[in-house]
C-alpha cells in the first residue's frame, strides 16, 4: 500500500511525512480492512507530527478521520461485510471492563488506544481497525462529507454535550475550523444563537455565511454574553476571555486534545458565580453514533478541500497557517 509515513517528530514546514510502500496490511482476530477512499485531516494530526502530545509509536502513519470500504475480514468478525462503507475515528480500543468503561465513559479508559497514533491510520490507501470501532456511514453522506464527522464532527458534538447549552441558548465558538463549523450547524438547528471569535478574515466570513448571529474578533464586543463556550483553538489565553463573557452560571468547554498555558485567572470576574470549565476527552462510541444520527438528519454539510495523499505535509501545512476553511480532505487516487 502506499502511505505517508512519520518516521522523527518534526515541524511540519520540513515535511516530515515521506510517501513509501508498505506491505499490504492483515487484519487479525475480529478486526477488518478497509480500502480507504479519503480521510480528513486533523490538528490532532499536526500536534502528533510536531511532538505536541507526548511522542509514542514512531515510524506512525496518522490520520483518523476515514472512510474506506472494507475488502478484508479478520477471523472472528460478525459484524461486516466485504464491500460495506464504514468510517474510522479516533478511539480504536478501550478496556471494555473498567469503572470507566462499565459506566459509559469509555473515552477515559486507561488503557484506550488510537488511531494515527498507537497504530496505523489512514494516510495510506488501506487501514485497519478492530470491527467493534468500526461506523457505519449513513447513506446520506458522501465520502467527502463523512470524513470530517469522524472527529472533528464527533468531538464538536462530545463539546456541545458538555458545555451544557440550554434549548434556545446563546453559544459562544472560539476559533472557527473543522469542528466549530460543525457544531454551528447543529446549533443553528437545535434553534440557538452562535457567537463567533476568529482572528481569521476567511474563517470569520465562512461563520457569516452559515448563520452566526455575530462574528468578531474580540469577544468583548459581543452584543450579549452567551449561555455556554466552546474553545476550539489551541490557545489556554483564550480561558479567562471565554469565562468573562459567559452570563451567569454558564459553561465553557475546552475541545482540544491540545493547550497550551491558560493564564491566571481571577476568582471573581471568571469563575464565581457558578461558572463552569470543563474539558473534553476523545469521545465514547455512542457520541459517535449520535453525532452521525442527528447529522444524517439535518444534514450537515462540511465544507472540504480535497489533496491527494502525496500532499499530506502541504495540507498541515495549510492547516497549521489557517489557509483552510473547514476541513482538508486527503483523497486516494484509485
Amino acid at each position: 500500500m502506499k502511505a505517508m509515513v512519520l518516521n522523527e517528530i518534526a515541524g511540519i514546514e520540513s515535511s516530515p511525512l515521506e510517501l513509501v510502500e508498505l506491505p499490504d496490511p492483515r487484519p487479525g482476530p475480529h478486526e477488518v480492512r478497509l480500502r480507504v477512499r479519503c480521510c480528513a485531516i486533523c490538528r490532532t494530526d499536526l500536534h502528533v507530527v510536531e511532538g505536541d502530545l507526548p511522542r509514542h509509536t514512531l515510524p506512525i502513519v496518522p490520520g483518523h478521520q476515514i472512510v474506506g470500504i472494507v475488502d478484508d475480514l479478520g477471523p472472528g468478525c460478525g459484524k461486516s461485510q466485504v464491500g460495506q462503507r464504514i468510517g474510522v475515528a479516533w478511539l480504536r480500543h478501550t478496556c471494555g471492563s473498567c469503572a470507566f468503561c462499565a459506566a459509559g465513559r469509555e473515552n477515559l479508559c486507561e488503557v484506550s488506544r488510537f488511531t494515527g497514533y498507537h497504530e496505523h491510520g489512514g494516510y495510506a490507501t488501506h487501514a485497519v481497525v478492530p470491527e467493534d470501532f468500526a461506523y457505519e456511514i449513513p447513506e446520506a453522506f458522501g465520502d467527502t462529507d463523512a470524513a470530517p464527522l469522524l472527529c472533528a464532527g464527533i468531538i464538536g458534538y462530545r463539546a456541545l454535550k458538555r458545555c451544557q447549552l440550554p434549548p434556545g441558548g446563546k453559544l459562544a465558538l472560539y476559533g472557527f475550523g473543522a469542528s466549530a463549523h460543525v457544531v454551528l450547524q447543529i446549533a443553528l438547528h437545535r434553534g440557538n444563537e452562535v457567537y463567533v471569535v476568529s482572528r481569521g478574515g476567511g474563517h470569520a466570513e465562512l461563520a457569516r455565511r452559515m448563520g452566526a448571529t455575530w462574528v468578531g474578533n474580540d469577544a468583548t464586543q459581543m452584543p450579549e454574553k452567551a449561555d455556554s463556550a466552546i474553545i476550539f483553538a489551541p490557545a489556554g489565553g483564550l480561558v479567562p476571555v471565554a469565562l468573562a463573557a459567559l452570563k451567569k452560571g454558564g459553561t465553557c468547554a475546552l475541545a482540544g486534545i491540545y493547550m497550551s498555558q491558560i493564564p491566571p485567572m481571577d476568582y471573581e470576574r471568571h469563575l464565581f458565580y457558578e461558572r463552569d470549565l470543563h474539558s473534553v476527552t476523545a469521545n465514547t462510541r455512542e457520541d459517535g453514533r449520535e453525532l452521525l444520527a442527528e447529522a444524517a438528519r439535518i444534514p450537515i454539510r462540511p465544507h472540504t478541500n480535497a489533496y491527494p495523499l502525496a500532499d499530506a505535509n502541504r495540507a498541515l501545512g495549510d492547516l497549521k497557517a489557517d489557509r483552510i476553511n473547514g476541513t482538508g480532505i486527503l483523497v486516494m487516487d484509485g
